[in-house]
Formats: structure tokens, sequence, C-alpha cells
């Protein structure tokens, strides 16, 4: 499947205003927000971490790069283009082991 079609088997993200990546020492290292042209990546990271219980290793980076799809050769042929695949390689390269945290709207 492409992105695209893969972003339509992923639970909604309208809830959210964004995601953050945490490292084991607690630190936020990366945010992906709930703005036009990161809904998708917020998306996948969102799937990742109801899969993976909240944890980014190399399994759920793994999945990530099947989810984003044809975007991950333009991804490796660009490096700093996609951010957000860029990361899901790191953690693969680096068998890093982060924590994502969805984040909720906050009620008016």
């Amino acid at each position: 499947m492409n992105f695209q079609e893969n972003l339509a088997t992923m639970p909604s993200v309208e809830h959210l205003r964004g995601l953050d990546i945490y490292s084991q020492d607690d630190e936020v290292i990366h945010h992906i927000p709930a703005i036009a042209g990161k809904l998708g990546s917020l998306k996948v990271y969102h799937a990742l971490a109801q899969q993976f219980d909240g944890e980014l290793g190399i399994a759920a980076a793994e999945r990530g790069l099947e989810w984003f799809a044809e975007h991950v050769a333009d991804a490796e042929a660009h490096p700093g283009k996609h951010p957000n695949i860029d990361l899901l390689f790191r953690v693969k390269e680096e068998n890093l082991k982060l924590k994502l945290i969805a984040l909720e709207e906050e009620e008016a």
C-alpha cells in the first residue's frame, strides 16, 4: 500500500494537538504538531504509539517506515527533508528506545 492508503487505515488524530517524542532521559527531543503538512506524520506516530504501547524502538521504527511507504526513498535520497522519517532511521541505526506521548486537545 502507498502512504495515503496506509493513512486511511489508521485512527483519527482530530482530537490531538500534537505528539511529543521523549528520550530515555525524559526530555522532549522531537515534536509533531497537528498542523497542515504534518497530519500524515502525526497519524503514523499516533498509530505507532497505540500499537507499541507508547514505545518507539526498532520494531516500531520498522513499522513506521513501512507505513511511510514511497516517502522513505525520498528521505534516504535527501537527508533532512523528512525529519519524521529521519528519526525512524536514527532509532533503527542507534537502537534507541523513545517514548511517544500524544497531546490531547484542551477542552474549552
